[in-house]
């Protein structure tokens, strides 16, 4: 699986291509809406305003809406068990 962290004007997009599964990465947000993981602080969760995931099996996007740094959710994709399990 390949993943590319980008910067946009107010957020980061997130692409996974290759052997991803969207039921992965739909599970892996909704863990970190939940507060079930600890991939990243309670500090950068608040940054996000809006998560919008979008394509299928083998081609994912997020787009994070927020104040957050393309550092930030590159750091919390390697902590993610979901991704890196």
């Amino acid at each position: 699986m390949q993943k590319r962290v980008f910067s946009l004007k107010d957020g980061v997009n997130i692409s996974f291509t290759g052997e991803v599964r969207k039921e992965n990465i739909v599970k892996m947000v909704q863990n970190c809406q939940t507060g079930k993981c600890g991939c990243m602080s309670d500090e950068t969760k608040q940054k996000i305003k809006n998560i919008d995931i979008s394509g299928e099996d083998g081609d994912v996007n997020i787009i994070l809406s927020g104040s957050i740094l393309k550092e930030e959710i590159e750091e919390a994709i390697e902590k993610s068990k979901v991704i890196n399990g």
